[in-house]
């Protein structure tokens, strides 16, 4: 930390006498300036029936007059302030600081939104706005104030403000639409924004805008944004060419659709009974008719999509059918996070993917690596052994200080990781994960015990089996606490990222004759394995070699500050071993 003074933080009731007692307490005083001269950021937070919170952040060039406002004029118009001030334990907090200015405060509010948005003791989160600052004098001091705020908060109630680093790996948090965008991020929001006014001022359909980038590129946070932004638009008549535009997401992954449904009940967007706005992709399809088109859909994990026929879904593609239902389709895709069958494409196909976006002049890269705190030479030993090169290349020390590690004792790894994980204040949550090589079904064993994973001397649960306190099953898999105990899979990790990511590789993944390779026989994912008719030919073939590698990418680019892996099979394990400490 630097030598940046701590912030005046000053706890008081939301009412006009709190703010006049305040006043005269700090009358004649330095903090009397910073409260009452300077700009301010606020907090005015409630308990609600539920022992949850109701929450307003905001920020203000006068403290006295932007509170008058919200306790008489705003009650008038929104029911959330009429709630607040019929209530009678509400609480208002006043951040002051000598170096606040309108787009410091700006920027801290913004902030504040998004850890309030991944704080799980709050219901309801009532500013509506997204103020995410570009550059300016004092920017560079943000986080360093905010974080000495904070700390602050917290010794005024630590339910509501918890640990930062707990925060931080909520999966809420890491899906919320108030992140600080990086450049690339910033201009490919914009640019799918213009072109989607374009788009509908001029009348237009069939379009297709593809957000395309590898795991950690940043597409999540990118997609949120843009669906949070459109939102506001679609409800302020400051944007009258996105007025009352109706606007669905869909995601095809379980975990990721409650992250989803809860930041939207959290913001207010959605209630707990709209399944229909956040969606899988079948129900999406079924419920709507191409004759009475969506305006936008945003689909994330477009690569999740199916491209056959399956159960409840009779069409041949999704993304072909959920266009044929929207004027304009924003589709976040990454081909190298196709996991099964009934979702592979073709090269030829992907191409025609690609083309369509870029006829239209929708095509869109995401390059910089978001997740991985890694340098380009860790990354690209990660990616050569699932891209066409199948090598472990020599391995040169990080250079940021990732912590990539060989283990040939898969309990050490197992310790390693649990240590990291319980060390959550300074290192955050830490899983293992596995390939799909041990057998996994939701139908529980016949003889009653669990379907488990082993691996050399260890032995431990696959996930979602071990149990949990009804509080957290609403949580994805990795905030679960007992999920230290179980070993993940693409199913429950797959969108989300851990601090230290412990891999098992299982027995599908050999090192042969000088490169690795893919054995199906020894793989148990049935989605991955199977034949599936090709589009281009018609005719029925494997493609696990290339869905199998797909599995290992995504397992291998989980991890934020680190990566531990382990190989069941001898040869791939000692040339892991080899090149890494050569």
């Amino acid at each position: 930390m630097s030598d940046i003074a701590r912030p005046l933080v000053k706890k008081i009731p939301y009412n006009v006498q709190g703010l006049t007692q305040l006043s005269h307490e700090v009358k004649g005083t330095p903090a009397d300036e910073l409260l009452f001269d300077y700009p301010t950021v606020y907090i005015i937070y409630k308990k609600n029936k539920k022992d949850m919170y109701d929450v307003y952040v905001g920020e203000t060039n006068n403290i006295w007059q932007r509170t008058r406002q919200h306790l008489i004029e705003d009650p008038k118009v929104r029911s959330d302030w009429a709630d607040f001030r019929a209530a009678e334990d509400v609480n208002m907090v006043v951040i002051g600081h000598n170096l606040f200015n309108k787009s410091l405060t700006l920027d801290i509010e913004n902030k504040m939104m998004l850890y309030m948005s991944g704080v799980s003791s709050v219901q309801n989160l009532n500013n509506r706005r997204e103020n995410d600052q570009n550059k300016y004098y004092t920017e560079n001091d943000r986080d360093d104030i905010f974080s000495k705020a904070w700390r602050q908060l917290r010794q005024l109630d630590n339910k509501l403000f918890p640990l930062e680093q707990i925060i931080r790996d909520s999966a809420l948090f890491k899906a919320s639409p108030f992140h600080k965008l990086t450049q690339e991020q910033f201009d490919a929001k914009n640019l799918v924004q213009d072109r989607i006014t374009e788009v509908l001022l001029a009348g237009k359909e069939d379009q297709l805008i593809l957000v395309q980038g590898e795991a950690g590129s940043g597409k999540t946070v990118l997609l949120s944004t843009i669906f949070y932004q459109l939102f506001q638009y679609s409800n302020s008549s400051d944007h009258p060419q996105f007025s009352n535009l109706k606007i669905n997401l869909i995601v095809n992954h379980d975990e990721q659709l409650k992250v989803y449904r809860d930041i939207l009940m959290k913001l207010g967007i959605t209630d707990g009974k709209d399944e229909d706005t956040v969606s899988k992709a079948t129900r999406f399809i079924h419920n709507h008719d191409p004759k009475n088109k969506v305006d936008i859909v945003l689909v994330d994990e477009a690569h999740l999509l199916w491209t056959q026929g399956k159960q409840a879904y009779q069409g041949k593609n999704q993304l072909d059918d959920i266009m044929k239902r929207s004027k304009v389709t924003v589709a976040i895709f990454d081909p190298k996070q196709v996991l099964k069958t009934e979702e592979y494409l073709e090269e030829s196909d992907i191409d025609k993917i690609r083309s369509k976006a870029d006829s239209q002049d929708n095509l869109i890269e995401l390059k910089k690596q978001l997740r991985m705190k890694a340098d380009d030479q860790t990354i690209d030993w990660i990616r050569a052994i699932t891209d066409s090169r199948r090598q472990v290349l020599p391995f040169h020390p990080d250079s940021n200080g990732y912590d990539l590690r060989i283990f040939d004792d898969a309990t050490e790894m197992y310790h390693q990781i649990k240590q990291k994980n319980a060390d959550q204040a300074n290192s955050g949550i830490s899983r293992l994960v596995a390939t799909f090589d041990w057998k996994f079904t939701q139908a529980k064993r016949e003889d009653g015990k669990l379907w488990m994973v082993n691996a050399g001397n260890l032995e431990l649960p696959w996930n979602l089996q071990l149990k949990s306190e009804r509080s957290v099953k609403k949580l994805a898999w990795p905030e679960q606490e007992q999920t230290i105990d179980e070993v993940g899979s693409t199913y429950t990790i797959q969108g989300f990222d851990l601090n230290y990511c412990g891999v098992i590789i299982g027995p599908s993944v050999i090192y042969r004759d000088g490169r690795i390779q893919f054995d199906p026989s020894k793989s148990k994912n049935k989605n991955a394995i199977h034949q599936r008719k090709l589009s281009s030919t018609g005719e029925m073939a494997y493609v696990s070699d290339e869905l199998l590698a797909n599995e290992l990418n995504v397992l291998l680019t989980r991890g934020v500050n680190g990566l531990y892996i382990y190989a069941v099979d001898e040869a791939l394990r000692n040339k892991l071993s080899e090149m890494f400490n050569s």
